[in-house]
């Protein structure tokens, strides 16, 4: 009967069939499910099954896979297309599955250079080329094309046991340990014992250690922060006759809670740019001056006939009482959003695709991107690195703009373009890996939800729910100190899996004589 099973199971269509309904189930182990398990079981079940296959075979393989994988785990970007892009159903769909069919490829690049290099089951395929390959290839992911390093397997683990690893070698380093304890369980299957025996406690030792690496302690300070969700309709938003209800409605949430340091609003919480608001930007300045406190709003900035997704501060910038009670939009104090969404925010080509679709010509299509590196927000004296919707998935870029007197981290949103969908909740569960690789306290600001604060270990301390209007009120204990991630990134994991595919490559070319 077993043999009869595997027989079944080789066959070249139901081979590709499982392969992608392994592939499927790993949605299971991101937000909002977190069954991190389901992630080494499809990636177990998937390294063992391809063992053997020829290079072209394993290619289609993992393509099956991974296609699998983002399919069902990014279904969410469909509506936006179809509820707000003014595309039809069965078109969005079909845009969604290949954007799924080209994250595909990744994983399908390291099946086929793993046949290629090692296609039978051995120490090496697994435990050296396949962990190097698979890091390697998400990190390709969340950098060609500008990048969508969704989903990268380290996320799973976000509430998984390793987590505290993520402080040293990031979320693309937990992707390549994940990728390794898939290596160890797939000998596993072959009774090949002796590598689990050896690298799983090296690994739980390593985990528990792990945090002595970096000397992030708390400072004795704390910051009262608070966020306003106004949960205004996606549908209205951008709409003329919306925006000063829009406004007031802002700071009406806000106007109770005057006593906090720092108030935020989400991202383009002001629809419009500076110049047509300049009235209320005075006033609300004025308002923040008087408390002792400072307003950070998401807005469209406009200088020199350029536009920007930014964030500015209003009231107090470097103290308590500061004289200065006009706004001036001069760009100082600001943060210009550096990685623009495709098709939300700039148009690729769009001379030939504007006039295909209402999708290519959103509301607030056409922004000018921001500088890589900034200077941190100055509220209130306190240094808070931003990162506005998108840019918080991309690790590089946060950490560029963390230096030793940063104090928070900020994410600001508009996930309602994703509805109820799974979307928002994974982009929060993003947001949280960062505060565990930077060491910093994260707070997040959203239109309707996910709005939260994150502690430095990426735990989520207060929350809103989703799609209300509400404000959350959280002091903050503020920390000190730098992650082994924050001062080294991503390079040195990068590096490493690079080195051993050279090895096995050199390996490979001139193999051993005795």
């Amino acid at each position: 009967m077993l043999n009869k099973l595997r027989a079944f199971a080789h066959h070249s269509k139901i081979r590709l069939v499982l392969a992608y309904l392994a592939g499927a189930s790993t949605a299971l182990a991101f937000a909002p499910y977190g069954l991190w398990p389901i992630y080494l079981i499809a990636t177990v079940f998937a390294l063992h099954q391809s063992s053997g296959l020829s290079a072209r075979a394993g290619l289609t393989y993992w393509l099956s896979f991974g296609f699998g994988c983002f399919s069902v785990g990014i279904s969410w970007v469909h509506v936006s297309m179809s509820t707000y892009g003014g595309i039809p159903l069965i078109a969005s769909m079909a845009l969604m599955a290949i954007l799924a069919l080209y994250l595909a490829l990744y994983p399908a690049l390291t099946g086929y250079l793993l046949q290629k290099l090692s296609p039978n089951t051995s120490i090496m395929r697994n435990l050296i080329l396949f962990p190097a390959l698979w890091t390697i290839t998400e990190w390709l992911r969340g950098w060609v094309l500008t990048g969508f390093p969704w989903l990268w397997a380290g996320y799973s683990q976000t509430e998984g046991p390793i987590k505290a690893l993520a402080s040293v070698i990031g979320a693309l380093g937990l992707s390549f340990v994940l990728a390794l304890i898939a290596g160890v369980l797939a000998l596993c299957l072959q009774k090949r014992w002796r590598p689990a025996a050896i690298i799983l406690p090296l690994l739980g030792l390593t985990t528990y250690f792990s945090p002595m690496l970096s000397n992030v302690e708390p400072d004795g300070k704390t910051v009262k922060v608070a966020l306003i969700q106004g949960n205004i309709p996606q549908s209205m938003k951008w709409e003329p006759e919306a925006l000063w209800p829009t406004m007031s409605k802002y700071m009406d949430l806000s106007r109770p809670l005057l006593d906090a340091d720092i108030i935020i609003w989400p991202e383009a919480a002001i629809p419009a740019p500076e110049y047509m608001v300049s009235e209320f930007l005075d006033n609300a300045n004025k308002v923040a001056n008087l408390n002792n406190s400072a307003i950070i709003t998401g807005i469209i900035s406009h200088q020199q006939d350029n536009f920007y997704n930014s964030l500015i501060v209003l009231g107090n910038h470097n103290s308590e009482h500061q004289s200065q009670a006009d706004y001036i939009g001069d760009g100082s104090n600001e943060f210009k959003k550096h990685h623009l969404l495709p098709i939300g925010e700039f148009v690729p080509m769009e001379s030939l695709l504007r006039p295909l679709a209402p999708l290519f010509n959103l509301p607030m299509s056409s922004f000018n991107r921001g500088a890589y590196q900034q200077p941190n927000l100055n509220a209130l004296g306190h240094q808070i690195a931003p990162a506005i919707c998108y840019e918080i998935a991309f690790p590089e870029q946060l950490r560029a703009n963390v230096n030793e007197g940063t104090e928070l981290l900020l994410t600001v949103s508009n996930d309602a373009w994703f509805g109820s969908s799974n979307g928002p909740l994974q982009h929060m569960e993003i947001a949280q890996m960062r505060s565990i690789e930077l060491g910093r306290p994260l707070v997040r600001a959203t239109n309707n939800g996910v709005t939260a604060v994150v502690d430095e270990l990426g735990n989520i301390t207060h929350q809103l729910p989703q799609f209300e209007t509400g404000v959350l009120v959280a002091d903050i204990p503020l920390v000190k100190g730098q992650t082994w991630f924050s001062k080294w990134g991503q390079l040195p994991i990068i590096i490493f899996s690079a080195l051993l595919v050279g090895l096995v490559i050199i390996r490979q070319r001139w193999p051993s004589t005795n």
